[in-house]
């Protein structure tokens, strides 16, 4: 039977971070709505249930809730901020808006034995975030541990299997968190910690074989590291069955589509067809310039040019994409609010002529994903190239998409790469590009006032795309790009470097 702990989502910020911890301590997880049911979870047969924490007080109206019948399944439980406060209500405990509100590092102390703090301190630093507490223990439940303004930081019922911590351990600023999940997986809930990313090869490719049987599959193919993951993925488990479908839609980076065929065909082997869709995509775009209207303009004539070419194959049921887990959250596509539309996820059109489609990384982060691809035996170079969206070029030219503009873009965008690898910043430096803004300034050329674009540098260091930071270069390097690109690029006058965090600020601009 697979491992698995659900993580039930009750919209905390940091509901990722606990499916992270969980992974980390290799136990496979899912982070499902608040509004699954007992009967649902039941079926999904998980070896525990994380309650996440969220925004809300549970006395608001409109806070969230969930099936009450989940607490008679027997299953273990670990309920974290909001969480434990909804454990502590529904067995009768009490919950107040107390006088001190407790936020940032505060100490804890360990005052009974648990199995959930095995091999910890008596005394660590931990993260707490919240407006109500648990004033009162329900009956049968015993507090575990206490800090200076919470009485109850953390609680258990032994017998059921049942503890709330009032505190975050999935952050980072608490001591020993990546022990508690560990003591709670393994102690509480039985895991063998048997999750590596090995065996998820080995599930998505019997998966994909049961899936497609002896029909074929087309993968679509951008270049971008998730795609190729993905395209390679299903090369193993059906090599005579896939054809991978690289579509030039005109919007992609400097030199890039040669690239990309270059590598699948010589370096793989891959059934690889080339399509050059320019025109097509460019009539469609002309004059759009909202982001989401380009996404979904994008993503439904990608099905439409992989629809044409699955008629001239013949045979052909399924369509693979590389969609990952932060594309089906950011989408709104389970629990989470729409950010964007991704045009692998929100932007698909309704009418699709396949059977079904593939997404075999959809539950992996994007550090997992490249994981798998090393596995796979993509070569680092690729794994390392820079993310690129599958619109392309389309979300980084903000306003209406012209060949001049693209240009433009293409030009500065290969500069910025190029000085970050000459001045060996690319290891450390997640994801980096440049982005056209629209916005035009006044400007001076030699003599002559000059009227031209702004071009953003965006370069940001993160661990799963969920959240990150602004990368720090060094001001001198900066000043280099932006000395080249005005100087270079023409119709540039000037440069900015996008010092925002995710949140509040995605990583990309649309």
């Amino acid at each position: 039977m697979k491992e698995l702990i659900v993580i039930i989502d009750f919209g905390g910020q940091y509901s990722r971070l606990i499916a992270r911890r969980v992974r980390e301590c290799g136990v496979y997880c899912e982070i499902k709505p608040h509004t699954i049911t007992a009967y649902e979870l039941e079926k999904a047969n998980p070896y525990g249930i994380i309650f996440s924490g969220g925004p809300n007080s549970i006395y608001d109206i409109s806070s969230p809730k969930f099936d009450l019948k989940i607490l008679e399944l027997g299953l273990p439980i670990l309920g974290i901020c909001y969480g434990a406060q909804l454990i502590a209500n529904n067995f009768g405990g009490e919950v107040v808006k107390h006088k001190v509100k407790e936020y940032g590092s505060t100490s804890v102390e360990l005052v009974c034995e648990s199995d959930l703090f095995n091999g910890l301190p008596q005394k660590f630093d931990c993260w707490m975030s919240h407006m109500d507490t648990i004033l009162s223990v329900p009956k049968n439940f015993k507090i575990i541990a206490s800090s200076l303004n919470c009485n109850v930081a953390a609680m258990q019922n032994t017998e059921k299997r049942i503890y709330a911590l009032q505190f975050h351990p999935e952050v980072s600023h608490t001591e020993h968190g990546t022990k508690i999940f560990e003591n709670f997986l393994v102690d509480v809930c039985k895991c063998q910690k048997k999750w590596q990313l090995s065996s998820f090869i080995n599930e998505k490719i019997k998966e994909i074989k049961d899936i497609v049987g002896e029909k074929k599959v087309i993968s679509a193919l951008s270049g971008g590291v998730d795609s190729s993951v993905a395209a390679l993925l299903v090369s193993k488990a059906l090599p005579e069955q896939s054809v991978c479908i690289f579509v030039d839609h005109g919007l992609l980076r400097k030199g890039e589509g040669d690239e990309v065929e270059r590598v699948f065909k010589r370096q793989f082997s891959m059934n690889l067809i080339r399509v050059n869709a320019k025109e097509r995509f460019f009539n469609k775009l002309k004059g759009v310039t909202n982001p989401e209207k380009k996404r979904g303009i994008i993503g439904e004539e990608f099905i439409r040019v992989f629809e044409e070419e699955s008629m001239k194959i013949g045979g052909v049921n399924f369509l693979c994409q590389g969609t990952i887990y932060s594309d089906v959250i950011e989408s709104g596509a389970e629990q989470a609010a729409v950010i964007k539309s991704h045009h692998n996820v929100g932007g698909l059109p309704v009418n699709i002529n396949f059977k079904g489609i593939l997404e075999p990384l959809r539950g992996l982060f994007k550090d997992e994903v490249i994981k798998v691809g090393l596995e796979l035996g993509l070569p680092s170079c690729l794994l390392s190239r820079q993310p690129f969206p599958g619109p392309g070029l389309a979300i980084r030219v903000i306003g209406e998409i012209t060949e001049e503009r693209l240009n433009i873009l293409r030009e500065a965008d290969e500069i910025f790469r190029k000085e970050i690898s000459y001045a060996n910043l690319n290891e450390g430096i997640n994801q980096y590009f440049a982005v056209l803004t629209g916005i035009k300034s006044v400007g001076i050329k030699g003599d002559f006032r000059t009227y031209e674009e702004t071009i953003a540098l965006r370069a940001v260091t993160t661990k799963d795309f969920m959240t990150a930071k602004f990368a720090r270069i060094p001001y001198p390097v900066l000043e280099k790009i932006s000395t080249r690109i005005v100087n270079e690029v023409d119709g540039v006058n000037r440069v900015v470097f996008d010092i925002t965090s995710k949140p509040p600020a995605t990583i990309e601009w649309e």
